[in-house]
């Protein structure tokens, strides 16, 4: 099963909406005798590529899968009737799938069939690899990714407002990976102002990249990169009913504006999700990261630490907003990676699962 969730993570950033899912196939005797994942949205699933070239290996054999097999018809055919057809004798899945279509359905078919099924192995890592895709059909919204470049003494720019570079070069290498393999790149309008960034992935991944800018006020420049590119790459602005008529320039430059009432960030990230976004990368600036933080809508954080000294009382900090008020408020997240990227430190964490299971 640890096989499998390896080669799931190959899908990783070409198959949302989808799940990331990989299988493993044993012929009688144990051996392993096919592998697969699924690759592509809308392509074959990772059961359908395992069985492809094992032919009659796979009979009487077992077949280990990160995710509940699908027993309906979407892109693809089923995949259990796939397994049926090879003639496996028992499947090993690591998770239900709780998609509404699936949801124990496919468990179901194949036990009917007389097929011998366990489930459960490995399913914490299970549950921590598709936790986008989770959290989309659990809530409506996106699974949201704090990113920042910081140095040694937590500052994003000196008190002058210089931050080009802190991070070098391998860690700017992977944040750009990190940005093709998401859905958007959201920022606030004062990021818009102080950089003038295209918000692009370079090279660019699998997605299409959807750059998205916050503006309560509606105040944006009248001339930047992100507006001069809007009908070759997408730009979203969210902005509340009382002021979107400024922001008629944009939409006449090819951004899609959004008006927002209410909960504002809550109203974004149902809207995105709508459109089944399932990975939001929040590059900030400080503001817009310290709403997030507030309000408790930050699942993941990707920090590049580099080994620089800053200091200054007025030199800027990645996060900002109210802040939490005693240390155990800050106690559900977990360190799930820290890797060396050059001379910088790039760390992950996330929202401890505990309390709020995905399933």
């Amino acid at each position: 099963m640890r096989r499998a969730l390896e080669l799931a993570e190959r899908g990783r950033g070409g198959v949302e909406p989808n799940p990331m899912v990989g299988a493993v196939v044993l012929d009688s005797h144990g051996k392993i005798v096919g592998e697969g994942w699924h690759e592509d949205f809308g392509g074959p699933h990772a059961e359908v590529n395992a069985l492809a070239e094992v032919g009659d290996r796979a009979r009487k054999g077992t077949l280990f899968v990160t995710l509940e097999p699908c027993c309906h018809y979407g892109k693809t055919p089923p995949c259990t009737k796939s397994i049926l057809a090879a003639g496996i004798r028992r499947v090993i899945v690591a998770m239900r799938d709780p998609f509404p279509k699936v949801d124990g359905g496919g468990i179901r078919e194949l036990e009917n069939a007389g097929i011998e099924v366990q489930v459960g192995v490995c399913e914490t890592e299970a549950i921590a690899l598709n936790a986008p895709y989770l959290k989309l059909l659990r809530t409506g919204q996106p699974w949201v990714i704090a990113k920042w470049a910081m140095s040694l003494d937590g500052k994003i720019a000196t008190r002058s407002g210089d931050s080009q570079w802190i991070s070098g070069e391998d860690s700017r290498r992977h944040a750009h990976a990190l940005r093709g393999r998401v859905d958007g790149i959201l920022v606030g309008s004062g990021t818009v102002f102080a950089d003038d960034s295209m918000l692009t992935a370079r090279p660019p991944g699998k997605r299409i990249l959807t750059r998205i800018v916050l503006s309560r006020s509606g105040n944006l420049p009248e001339s930047c990169q992100l507006r001069s590119s809007a009908r070759q790459s997408p730009v979203i602005v969210f902005t509340t009913t009382e002021v979107v008529g400024r922001l008629n320039g944009w939409k006449n430059d090819g951004a899609e504006v959004i008006s927002v009432e209410g909960d504002f960030l809550g109203g974004v990230l149902n809207e995105l999700g709508q459109r089944r976004f399932t990975n939001l990368l929040v590059e900030g600036g400080a503001g817009i990261l310290g709403a997030f933080h507030d309000a408790r809508l930050i699942d993941e954080v990707q920090i590049y630490l580099a080994p620089k000294l800053i200091g200054g009382i007025d030199s800027l900090s990645p996060v900002a907003g109210m802040g939490i008020g005693t240390l155990n408020e800050g106690a559900d997240w977990q360190t799930v990676k820290v890797e060396h990227l050059g001379g910088d430190l790039h760390i992950v964490a996330r929202r401890r699962l505990e309390g709020r299971r995905q399933i």
